[in-house]
């Protein structure tokens, strides 16, 4: 009988305890699923990760980030291998997708830009490899749409940038940058304002990234190993080289709030820097890295806002930030992801930190937010 009587003793103080002697109460489980709520993946060097889709072994090689829905934070866009527009939109760390369209081939040229008089607002492209162009339309009560608007036999459209660029056209217009190399472009010139793609140029290699730039140049990279500047004219086209390579380029960036500093990739692993002043460039390698990066994107990234800092992603599957400091370069992993990396993006799309975004996709059939902790970059 001894024994029983102590069992319950024992449950008695227990029962007895004081709540803050208690473990706490576990919380729901975490989702799998981000249309469920926010999924955290491993982060380092001080940053949050989070999973935004997993679209399962369908690489998604083009993302950004652009306010297609009103009132809201920016949709995240990616652009898959099967062809599909993804939207996805964001909700309290929850994402939720619709895919539209399904070319059957991959989408890879993404612009955001005003160009068809018809409709309110910015307007969405993207470009296939089978040379279909394609607008998606976001309408007032939320509904997403697609549409076929040019079509490009035997052309892959890789690059397009939009905007007021080419003083031989009226109004805004798409700039397309094709494999085999050509340069098209697109108007609301036909009739009742239909769009139209008239080809202006065939050039030498591929362009595999543009940047509009102030004052309308534009700054493009090619498979060829050239970093050169684009001015439209009323004679056409006009390109002016600013850096040559052995090795092919692949991705741009814009150093933020400064006009005169760009970043390049290189094939081969290096980053390169260009600082245009009094006429002229100036170009210095700030990182040897792993062959293959094939992303690009600049801060601020740090809780300094004078310390310039540059986010890479390859085919290493590593995302790093370059930081400059006392007048050299250093590199921190931030994230690995399960294959290689093919896009990076920045965004403004956590308003809790001073900094920006990050949004990786590539091989690994993923999209992947990257940020600073909530309060990160705040002064007392």
């Amino acid at each position: 009988m001894r024994r029983p009587l102590l069992l319950l003793a024992l449950l008695l103080l227990g029962a007895a305890a004081r709540p803050e002697d208690q473990p706490p109460a576990a919380g729901p489980p975490a989702p799998e699923d981000p249309k469920d709520g926010e999924v955290p993946l491993p982060a380092l060097a001080g940053w949050n990760a989070a999973l935004v889709i997993d679209n399962g072994k369908t690489g998604i090689w083009t993302v950004g980030a652009y306010p297609l829905l009103a009132g809201g934070p920016p949709e995240v866009v990616g652009l898959d291998d099967q062809g599909r527009c993804i939207v996805l939109a964001p909700y309290s760390g929850r994402y939720t997708p619709r895919f539209l369209g399904h070319d059957g081939s991959w989408l890879g040229g993404l612009a955001h830009a005003e160009i068809d008089p018809r409709i309110d607002g910015p307007e969405l492209y993207c470009g296939s490899k089978t040379g279909n162009l394609y607008q998606v339309v976001a309408h007032p009560h939320g509904f997403l749409d697609i549409r076929l608007v040019a079509h490009l036999p035997g052309r892959e459209i890789h690059t397009i940038v939009g905007g007021d660029l080419d003083p031989g056209a009226d109004g805004p217009e798409l700039l397309l940058f094709t494999r085999p190399g050509g340069l098209y472009r697109v108007t609301a010139s036909g009739a009742d304002g239909k769009l139209e793609c008239r080809h202006l140029a065939d050039i030498h290699g591929r362009v595999r990234d543009a940047l509009v730039l102030p004052g309308g140049e534009i700054a493009t990279v090619s498979a060829t190993g050239t970093l050169e500047l684009l001015r439209m004219t009323r004679d056409g086209p006009v390109w002016s080289v600013v850096y040559e390579a052995g090795t092919g380029m692949g991705r741009l960036a814009a150093a933020a709030g400064r006009t005169d500093v760009l970043y390049s990739t290189l094939d081969d692993g290096r980053i390169v820097r260009h600082e245009r002043g009094e006429g002229k460039w100036r170009h210095e390698t700030i990182y040897d890295g792993p062959l293959g990066p094939r992303g690009i994107a600049a801060g601020p990234f740090s809780d300094d806002p004078g310390r310039e800092t540059v986010a890479i992603f390859g085919y290493s599957g590593k995302v790093e930030v370059l930081t400059c400091g006392d007048g050299s370069w250093r590199a921190e992993t931030v994230f690995v992801d399960r294959d290689k990396g093919h896009w990076l993006a920045a965004a403004e799309l956590d308003g809790r930190n001073t900094t920006r975004e990050l949004l990786a996709c590539g091989y690994g059939g993923r999209i992947v937010l990257l940020s600073r902790p909530p309060g990160y970059g705040r002064r007392p």
